[in-house]
């Protein structure tokens, strides 16, 4: 089983494919998608759904787990980082995956045992699952790579 893991943004989108077999996971593909912070917002939004729905194309999953979002202080990141998120569960449900949503604190908790962990920690988790020998570059691709194996390890249970 292939799942793609999606950490939302509008500036940079971070992604992250993996494959499950039997009790292994092997990293497929990871990256982001960057979008010029100057250009009008709905140019950024079309840039993210062409992206991704390449992406998917590419890569072939079977199943989409993203970050849920969790903001306490600016409002107005918050929301375009929300449109963002919404263009990525559109993009998922265009190509008919089914679609995980798992908070921060959850993804915390399943990588590391934790749920306040900080982010080193997920990152390094990440490291070990799949079996790297650098943690993933940059903390949008590792947190996506976090989604998708905190999907995986979930699914089992």
């Amino acid at each position: 089983m292939k799942i793609i893991g999606i950490d939302p943004g509008t500036g940079i989108m971070g992604f992250g494919v993996i494959e499950v077999i039997k009790d292994k996971i092997k990293l497929v593909d990871a990256g982001v998608i960057t979008t010029p912070a100057h250009t009008p917002h709905d140019e950024r939004l079309e840039d993210i759904f062409d992206s991704l729905t390449e992406i998917i194309k590419q890569t072939q999953p079977d199943q989409m787990s993203i970050e849920k979002l969790f903001f306490s202080q600016n409002i107005t990141t918050a929301m375009t980082v929300a449109e963002a998120r919404g263009v990525a569960l559109l993009v998922g449900r265009k190509a008919k995956l089914p679609i995980a949503e798992y908070t921060p604190q959850q993804i915390k908790q399943t990588l590391t045992g934790y749920g306040k962990a900080d982010k080193k920690q997920v990152q390094e988790m990440v490291r070990l699952q799949l079996g790297l020998s650098e943690v993933p570059k940059p903390d949008d691709c590792a947190d996506a790579l976090a989604a998708a194996i905190t999907h995986s390890l979930m699914s089992r249970v």
